[in-house]
């Protein structure tokens, strides 16, 4: 049969699945018709007669339909063969599971995370994204250019291995700018400011407010202390001993606290394994949650009354580190605070390493906490 818009509407349904209905006047062309009444413009292409969906009907045109038909059969005749393209979750999935077979794991996480996190293309075609929609997913991250270096550099890579594969004709990237990587922040609150923001986390009674209170008397990352488990805390020996699973740099840490940090702890309900669980089982995304992750809105409001400008909640970890050496600690016991620790220690050598400084990073802590204490009283 011909088909018109008027010969498109009146196909019959099959009984169940679907069927196709060639176009007399261009071979190879038709349109799939399925028992709900979904009707999709279709062609055969290539010399194994693949399938390729053009569009669905009326939202694709008969006339567009049959002008990007005749385009891939004369692709076909050409030469041009340009094999049909997976969707964006699947083609992820098949990626990811490219570099685990040549990627550390810690790549294979990072890729993970930037692609589903911030290209959440779904079902769309790889084929079908374009320079723009990168563009537009890129610039959502123009405040955070760190990340946004490293989403661009993830998703770069990621159409480079699908033009291997021919699910792409071109790197849609390839024609961006790339986003330099971000100078390393440099950023340490003054005394006035480190003191607004420790009061103002410890008069909040809210999970951000410990989680900001912890992070300043410690100096650790935020996602480690966002996931303490309380089978971590040693509280008869104030240190917190966290695995090497559940570190950045993915080596145990061991690290004491002091008083002001207990007092912290002791004001957090134990409703759980965890100290700062998450409120819901689910994120928005509909991801499994934990731990706390409610960080943007809740560090407005904390913002909104600690008065402190510019600050990230990563810079306390740089002001825990200067007022560390300002007030005479010497370099490898703060080293050993922040876990930044060197080298390749393992067996026994690694527990004995993990604890040999402990008395003075706790002598170092408690001067820091002491210091704290004193920035409250000079700025009440």
């Amino acid at each position: 049969m011909r088909l018109t818009d008027i010969s498109i509407r009146q196909l019959p349904l099959p009984p169940k699945g679907q069927k196709i209905y060639f176009d007399d006047a261009l071979p190879s062309f038709g349109c799939r018709v399925s028992q709900g009444g979904t009707r999709s413009f279709v062609v055969q292409h290539g010399y194994d007669r693949r399938l390729i969906t053009i569009g669905r009907y009326p939202a694709v045109s008969l006339a567009k339909a049959r002008e990007e038909a005749k385009r891939l059969l004369a692709e076909q005749a050409l030469g041009k063969f340009r094999p049909q393209s997976i969707a964006w979750g699947t083609g992820v999935q098949q990626f990811l599971e490219h570099c685990r077979s040549k990627n550390r794991p810690r790549t294979v996480s990072d890729y993970t995370r930037l692609l589903n996190r911030h290209f959440p293309f779904g079902r769309k075609r790889i084929s079908e994204i374009s320079p723009q929609d990168i563009h537009r997913r890129i610039d959502r991250l123009a405040d955070r250019p760190s990340e946004q270096h490293h989403a661009f550099v993830a998703v770069k890579i990621f159409f480079n291995w699908a033009h291997t594969r021919h699910y792409v004709d071109e790197n849609p990237c390839t024609r961006l700018v790339r986003r330099a990587p971000a100078a390393p922040r440099e950023r340490v609150l003054s005394s006035t400011e480190l003191a607004a923001a420790y009061r103002t986390a410890l008069d909040g009674n809210d999970t951000f407010s410990s989680i900001v209170a912890l992070l300043i008397l410690t100096g650790q990352r935020r996602g480690e202390i966002a996931a303490l488990r309380w089978q971590w805390i040693d509280e008869p020996g104030r240190t917190i001993n966290i695995p090497s699973s559940a570190t950045k740099n993915k080596r145990a840490h061991s690290y004491p606290y002091g008083d002001a940090a207990a007092a912290v702890l002791e004001r957090l309900p134990r409703t759980g394994e965890y100290l700062f669980p998450a409120s819901r089982s689910t994120s928005r995304d509909g991801k499994p949650t934990t731990v706390f992750n409610g960080w943007g809105k809740c560090k407005t409001d904390f913002d909104r009354t600690c008065r402190v400008d510019d600050w990230r909640l990563h810079d306390l970890r740089r002001t825990f580190a200067t007022n560390l050496a300002a007030l005479g600690t010497p370099p490898h016991i703060t080293e050993r605070l922040l876990n930044h620790v060197s080298g390749t220690i393992s067996g026994v050598a690694a527990v004995y390493n993990r604890f040999q400084y402990l008395d003075e990073m706790r002598s170092a802590v408690v001067a820091y906490e002491e210091h704290l204490a004193k920035l409250l009283e000079q700025t009440e």
